[in-house]
């Protein structure tokens, strides 16, 4: 029985936790990286189902689990957290590693990747955030609504979503409670996770205000009126900030796989987290005709051109699965995952 461990680790950068496999020292790394409001415990039934020949480590990423919450330089992308990994992974002495990330980790990996090439063992994308950020965008090649980003951002967060965050909510009374949330949207009802009540003081630990979730913003001139700010965890994925469409340039290109739920409310041609979408469904007023942004479609598009530059790519949906495959098909996630690991 594999028996997990945490601990901190000082990289010069920031102090960052850990989850680990005790007594796996050696086999290759299989780094897991966690999307937002979330932390490394969702990670830890595929770490338990990874054979002893690979040596998995979940990283809690800044502002999020036991990890300093160092400031979000929106203004960076994602690149305040791919650094992290870096910094994280020279302190470990890994030279290379199977980087695995879901949702905002795997807009995180993406940047890794394209950071860093020659350190990327494969490259796994569970659910993950378009390759041209979250909202304010249309079309294939994420062309922008609007300059500014607008539609994107801290701005789009729910506020009472984030005030029940801040309560420290562990009920289920609000469909806007952490739990309600994660039972919701992580994944697709009627599925209730095992280990929830772990998921939701996981989601819980999430640091909140301008540096971090979701976020500052700014006023826009464009529908819905809101673009993106320059601090925290929303606008480092706004498509002003991040942008990775250009993985097919990297040298050498690992093996990619892209892993989805079809029923993803989250990451989707039609989100339910969208402001386009919602405005499209009557959901916020005033509503403009701002096509909703094809997420799915997207990182297609982009994996398509890695693939035709020579990268080997697979994409497995999975029917009946929302955001969160590795926790609602955890078989059929571990194997796919293993088929890439030892490609």
């Amino acid at each position: 029985m594999t028996t997990l461990r945490t601990r901190r680790v000082d990289t010069g950068r920031l102090t960052q936790q850990i989850t680990e496999a005790e007594g796996r020292d050696d086999g290759d790394v299989v780094l897991l990286v966690h999307g937002n409001v979330s932390s490394s415990a969702f990670w830890d039934t595929t770490m338990t189902a990874l054979p002893a020949s690979y040596r998995p480590i979940a990283v809690d990423l800044r502002g999020f689990g036991g990890t300093d919450p160092l400031p979000v330089d929106a203004t960076r992308g994602l690149r305040d957290y791919a650094d992290d990994l870096a910094a994280l992974l020279a302190a470990l002495d890994v030279e290379r590693a199977h980087l695995v990330g879901w949702s905002m980790g795997g807009g995180v990996v993406m940047q890794y990747l394209r950071d860093h090439p020659a350190a990327v063992r494969s490259l796994t994308l569970v659910n993950p955030v378009s390759p041209y950020g979250f909202g304010g965008t249309h079309g294939d090649e994420g062309t922008l609504n609007s300059p500014d980003g607008a539609g994107s951002g801290g701005g789009t967060a729910n506020p009472e979503f984030v005030r029940r965050l801040a309560e420290g909510d562990r009920g289920e009374e609000s469909p806007l409670s952490p739990r309600s949330v994660l039972a919701g949207c992580y994944v697709r009802p009627p599925l209730r996770p095992e280990h929830e009540d772990a998921y939701v003081e996981s989601m819980l630990t999430t640091r909140l205000g301008d540096d971090h979730y979701p976020g500052d913003s700014a006023e826009s001139p464009a529908w819905p009126g809101i673009a993106p700010g320059t601090r925290g965890v929303l606008n480092c994925l706004a498509p002003t900030h991040f942008r990775v469409d250009d993985l097919h340039l990297v040298d050498p290109r690992p093996p990619v796989l892209w892993v989805r739920g079809e029923d993803d409310v989250i990451v989707s041609d039609t989100s339910l987290f969208d402001l386009a979408h919602l405005g499209a469904v009557g959901a916020v007023p005033g509503w403009d005709g701002t096509p909703a942004q094809p997420m799915v479609a997207q990182t297609r598009h982009v994996l398509e051109r890695y693939a035709a530059a020579g990268g080997a790519v697979r994409e497995v949906a999975v029917a009946d699965a929302g955001h969160a495959v590795h926790l609602e098909r955890p078989e059929e996630f571990a194997k796919a995952l293993l088929e890439v690991l030892s490609a």
